[in-house]
């Protein structure tokens, strides 16, 4: 089950050739998540809010995704944004973030998402673009009930959206070098501050962690050791869109009981294959599947902070 409470339809106008062309498309972090899972081969429910003309848009090109689409029906507006792609600096033409749900929407969506769930082995959490659309505590009481339940919960989140998962405790969490030192958990990209910074999110609720790092080899922490998580460099078409196909492949692996190690290198592998492609969450599986033997995950350092466990580490290192 991928929970994306806010979809956003995405324009783009782009001339790769003599003629402009104008694309619709269902966007934002949960539906790109949906459609790089699906890609891999496993089934996907999306549960969604959608309103106003823009809903009425999104909710046929949703269908079109190929996942089983759950949709509570709001009276306020989805939201949605134009980009102009035909330079070599994307402009934004307009950008609507909607309107946030009331309450009883909110109740609505959080049955249906727990329903599905509850029915799924792996739940992903995902933001909306605009994060004062979704009140922090949708997110704390889902991983709850979800993961008490059974739900492995996967999530790709920051700011209170983190703190409210974090504090129910979730299976998986995939974070990005960046969003650690905006929110003050990490000094700098350093793999010192970046090793603390996971031992940290491990002893506030997070099982396992991925820290995703841009071109360098992104860090994970499993069953108390930090690897090294690396791959063959290739060529980027498109940067954009790698951290969500790395969550989508960890879900879709876990969602088929493989392993946590299988899921990284198999995340790590279709986020790679993302940048070399334009569109999000897309990727050929097959391609994918060629990339993951190539995936290496290797312990991190052999100095003393190896040989301490993660609580002894979070204690020592935590912020006052």
């Amino acid at each position: 089950m991928v929970f994306a409470p806010a979809p956003r339809l995405t324009v783009t106008i782009d001339q790769p050739s003599d003629e402009v062309e104008i694309h619709l498309h269902p966007g934002g972090q949960g539906v790109w998540q949906a459609r790089m899972i699906t890609s891999l081969g496993t089934p996907v429910t999306l549960c969604a809010a959608l309103g106003g003309e823009i809903g009425k848009v999104l909710e046929p090109l949703l269908s079109s995704e190929g996942v089983d689409l759950k949709v509570i029906h709001r009276e306020s507006s989805s939201g949605g944004y134009v980009h102009d792609n035909r330079s070599a600096e994307p402009a934004e033409i307009a950008d609507v973030p909607g309107h946030p749900l009331s309450r009883h929407e909110l109740d609505e969506l959080y049955n249906l998402a727990l329903g599905e769930g509850l029915r799924a082995r792996v739940s992903v959490l995902s933001g909306p673009g605009e994060p004062s659309l979704v009140p922090d505590d949708i997110y704390r009481r889902l991983t709850a009930d979800l993961g008490a339940n059974g739900s492995l919960v996967v999530a790709d989140l920051s700011g209170g959206h983190l703190r409210a998962v974090l504090e129910s405790g979730v299976h998986f969490l995939k974070i990005s070098h960046e969003e650690l030192i905006r929110e003050g958990r990490a000094d700098d990209d350093s793999d010192e501050e970046l090793t603390r910074a996971l031992y940290e999110l491990h002893a506030s609720g997070a099982e396992s962690v991925v820290v995703s790092h841009a071109e360098r080899p992104s860090l994970a922490l499993v069953d108390g050791q930090v690897f090294e998580v690396s791959m063959p460099r290739l060529q980027v078409a498109d940067p954009h869109g790698a951290g969500d196909s790395m969550t989508a492949g960890v879900a879709a692996v876990l969602a088929a009981g493989g392993d946590l190690a299988t899921a990284i290198r198999t995340g790590t592998a279709a986020g790679a294959l993302n940048v070399t492609r334009h569109g999000y969450g897309t990727g050929r599986p097959d391609s994918i599947a060629g990339l993951v033997d190539r995936v290496r995950l290797t312990p991190l350092g052999s100095g003393r902070q190896d040989r301490l466990t993660p609580d002894q580490l979070a204690g020592r290192t935590a912020r006052p």
